[in-house]
């Protein structure tokens, strides 16, 4: 029993079962909600729309909750040591990348809720029904807040992805495996 919880918790050479789990469900989630967005943009409103935006919305709470419960058991249970082959300031920018990568997914989550509500829908947010007075001209500040986000999100999983490829093949290390 107690190995079973000990390999739920990152330790200093890797990340635990419950790291990996919470990584790789906001991946997954963000496969879907990046190009599901993408394609709403395009479409008409009728309620194919409507049932894909319901759809879009759904999976956008799920990363909000799933990325919020994922910090608070970051603070509990910290990230795995970096290696000593880091050159100086490579700590650094993986700290900011991720900094900014939850900051980006909560950014977008919260500027598509206040979008919805404040375009006179209203939502379930932690199991409570909340509704806002309708106003277009905020509902589309956070429509805008939103869009830009999305597009920093999709840079940051970029540079995320470069820096996983960077240690494979330049620096040799397989940095991937502490994740999968």
């Amino acid at each position: 029993m107690f190995n079973l919880i000990m390999s739920m918790l990152n330790n200093k050479s890797k990340y635990g079962l419950l790291s990996k789990l919470f990584h790789w469900l906001t991946a997954a989630g963000l496969l879907i909600q990046i190009p599901l967005g993408f394609y709403l943009v395009d479409l008409d409103f009728d309620q194919t729309r409507v049932d894909i935006e319901n759809y879009h919305i759904l999976f956008g709470l799920i990363i909000f909750y799933v990325t919020l419960i994922r910090l608070t058991f970051k603070l509990l249970s910290p990230a795995p040591n970096f290696n000593d082959n880091a050159f100086p300031g490579q700590k650094i920018l993986a700290k900011l990348n991720h900094f900014f990568l939850y900051l980006a997914l909560l950014i977008i989550t919260i500027s598509g809720i206040s979008k919805k509500l404040f375009n006179g829908e209203s939502l379930v947010i932690f199991f409570k029904k909340i509704n806002l007075t309708y106003n277009y001209e905020i509902s589309e500040q956070f429509y805008s807040i939103h869009i830009f986000a999305n597009y920093a999100l999709i840079g940051l999983i970029s540079l995320h992805i470069l820096a996983v490829l960077f240690h494979k093949f330049l620096l040799k290390e397989d940095i991937l495996k502490r994740i999968l």
